[in-house]
């Protein structure tokens, strides 16, 4: 009898110890999300046209760009420049460059990152290639814009912004569905 008790508790706690795992990736976004860390950017921001219009002349913030590749990622990838200064409010824009040097068809997520994430609600994304899939053919390689506006209401102390990316190997769609352009590759704006 003390032996089923035995196996019982330790069964549930099995069975706990699972529950927990797969609810630790929600809790650790929502706590990200609370607390700012992590550096997870937001998803497309819509300028209004009274934010396009009002620009602050006399700040300057650096952005700077790094990539890199997850280790099963071959991609060449990098920004074209590495560092802009802009002022607040100016919507900009810079490119990155991306080549496949595979002999096969490839498609690559970018995922990025802000740091200080305390900058994370003052930077704005209005068109950027990580709210979609890069599909390359065998030695393709592409310019991907990045448009972006630092908000006004950044705060002082806030001079240096760094943007980071980090390139991910995604499953190959077909040639067939390369070819035709039937497969979607949209998936949710970081």
């Amino acid at each position: 009898m003390e032996h089923k008790k035995t196996v019982a508790k330790l069964l549930l706690a099995v069975v706990g110890m699972f529950g927990f795992g797969f609810a630790l990736v929600p809790l650790y976004d929502v706590f990200c999300d609370i607390t700012g860390i992590n550096g997870k950017t937001k998803g497309r921001y819509e300028l209004s046209d009274a934010q396009n219009m009002t620009v602050d002349e006399a700040r300057l913030v650096r952005v700077q760009f790094t990539t890199s590749n997850n280790e099963s990622m071959p991609w060449e990838f990098r920004p074209v420049v590495s560092e802009i200064k802009v002022h607040p409010g100016k919507l900009m824009s810079v490119d990155f460059y991306a080549k496949n040097p595979t002999s096969r068809n490839m498609v690559a997520q970018a995922v990025p990152s802000l740091s200080p994430s305390q900058g994370i609600d003052y930077f704005h994304k209005t068109e950027c290639f990580c709210f979609n899939q890069q599909a390359l053919g065998p030695g393709e390689e592409v310019l991907m814009p990045l448009r972006f506006v630092v908000d006004k209401a950044l705060p002082k102390e806030l001079k240096v912004l760094t943007l980071s990316y980090t390139l991910f190997d995604q499953p190959v769609v077909s040639e067939v569905e390369m070819e035709q352009g039937t497969f979607n590759l949209q998936i949710a704006a970081h």
